[in-house]
């Protein structure tokens, strides 16, 4: 029986052996890049966990020779990439076109939703506010007070005020600030608040950063017609 080698997820004994029970192929990429997902026992606990291996792109024989189940000892020949946990259970992906550390934490706030971590999950989703209207702001020499600028709860109502925000999401808004000083602080948030939060946060993302880009792309395209 194939063998893998690593910590367990749950008795956390590191190095740990594991019988390869049986293992199916979810993924392939450019360049014979194989992903799969490896359910095994541990050999410490007796229980049992899912581990997502990848093919090493210096060692993409152990595919053409079967793939895992013939191998073994499975993670001499496979990158041990993680285990499948309930952060997987996220099912919703970021608008388009974010800024990498935006989409991180949205990402990260999603991954909490799912693990029912729902103080956690607002708080990512309004540091995810936070960082995409301080990008609205006007330039430091603005004759404007420092306190709209660092304070999410006077600069949202600033950005609604000077049309820089939809005045359709003020109220909402002003919910928003709300449940996620609750989320930092107070500890009280319960699944409906923080969907509520990621609600909000998806639509305002997308007027910011997705809208934009897409109106950017597909002028792009009628130039390029033009063009030719």
């Amino acid at each position: 029986m194939p063998e893998l080698v690593t910590k367990c997820p749950r008795c956390r004994a590191n190095q740990m052996t594991f019988e390869v029970l049986h293992c199916v192929q979810v993924r392939q990429d450019v360049g014979a890049i194989f992903t799969y997902e490896a359910f095994c026992r541990c050999r410490n606990c007796d229980r049992s966990s899912i581990f997502v291996v990848r093919t090493n792109p210096q060692n993409t024989w152990a595919d053409r020779h079967g793939g895992p189940m013939q191998m073994q000892v499975v993670s001499n020949n496979y990158d041990i990439v993680g285990a499948v946990t309930l952060k997987d259970n996220a099912s919703e992906p970021p608008p388009e076109y974010l800024p990498n550390n935006i989409k991180a934490i949205f990402e990260e706030g999603a991954s909490c939703l799912a693990a029912n971590c729902f103080n956690a999950a607002a708080t990512m989703f309004r540091l995810c506010i936070d960082l995409a209207t301080k990008s609205m702001m006007p330039p430091v020499p603005a004759d404007l007070p420092s306190k709209i600028r660092r304070n999410l709860g006077l600069r949202l109502p600033w950005l609604f005020d000077n049309g820089k925000l939809p005045e359709a999401l003020r109220e909402l808004a002003d919910c928003i600030k709300e449940d996620g000083n609750d989320g930092a602080h107070e500890g009280t948030l319960g699944r409906l608040d923080a969907e509520d939060v990621r609600d909000f946060t998806y639509v305002l993302l997308q007027r910011i950063y997705t809208e934009p880009a897409q109106l950017g792309l597909a002028k792009e395209r009628r130039n390029a017609r033009r063009a030719s």
